[in-house]
């Protein structure tokens, strides 16, 4: 018996051992002194660069809020597209609050919070263009961003439109648009929305194609984390700076998209 005692003990220590401390994610920021968040500078109101070349929008305010809430300073770095996710997985952001959709695919290789905001895919047109539909847009060239939602939408609902990809949708995709160099566009219908009301060149189809939750995605491995930004977010919704924060970009007439704060 106290032979079995004993290779019972020995294989207890054994296995302790081999078992990763759990992570803290929380404290590791703590500990830092700053906080690593990705935001997408490419399109106003979502996020993009004022006259002092600060980063600045929607995107940027949920972010800083976030740091404030952590208690430590913010270190932005400008991202989009596949980069959102292989930089957090990487290691080199803690935290990605950069108008993502939370889709099945994404949560095979990070995890996301309940939303903080929502979008749907919209479609932008040149305005003498003839385009009236989303059927019109095949043998039309359509600015994307590289790994988007958009991106992946088009390939299948219209597979004989003329894809014309950017890295970041602004400037890249807008300016393209802007002269004329392309037919349409497909992204979020919150910078779609915008871009349309300061460009009368430019319209939106009617309809949107999708209805994403855009959350905060952070790397696998700590569910405590998630659990705590989840409970920032119901925080951010029921404390009202959501409301605030929307019509301060969208308009003070715009109606922020309905969000469950619970969590």
């Amino acid at each position: 018996m106290k032979r079995i005692l004993s290779t019972l003990a020995a294989l207890a220590v054994v296995a302790s051992s081999a078992v990763p401390a759990l992570a803290d994610k929380l404290q590791d920021i703590r500990d830092a002194g700053v906080v690593r968040i990705g935001v997408s500078l490419g399109g106003e109101p979502i996020g993009f660069r004022d006259e002092q070349n600060n980063p600045v929008g929607y995107d940027v305010d949920v972010a800083t809020r976030l740091a404030e809430k952590l208690g430590v300073p913010v270190e932005f770095t400008d991202v989009s597209g596949d980069a959102r996710i292989s930089m957090l997985v990487s290691g080199q952001l803690d935290i990605v609050v950069a108008n993502t959709s939370a889709t099945l695919e994404r949560a095979k290789s990070v995890d996301f919070t309940i939303p903080y905001n929502r979008a749907g895919l919209r479609v932008i047109v040149q305005a003498d263009s003839g385009i009236q539909s989303l059927e019109d847009l095949a043998g039309k060239s359509v600015v994307v961003g590289r790994g988007t939602t958009g991106e992946a939408f088009i390939k299948e609902a219209v597979p004989d439109a003329e894809l014309v990809y950017v890295d970041q949708f602004a400037p890249d995709g807008v300016l393209q648009l802007q002269q004329g160099r392309v037919d349409a566009a497909i992204e979020d219908s919150s910078l779609l929305d915008y871009l349309a009301t300061q460009n009368p060149s430019l319209v939106t189809l009617p309809g949107l194609y999708s209805n994403d939750p855009i959350s905060i995605a952070v790397a696998k491995g700590d569910p405590e984390f998630v659990r705590w930004l989840d409970m920032f977010v119901s925080d951010y919704i029921q404390s009202g700076a959501y409301e605030a924060n929307y019509k301060k970009w969208w308009g003070e007439t715009a109606n922020p998209p309905e969000l469950n704060p619970l969590w």
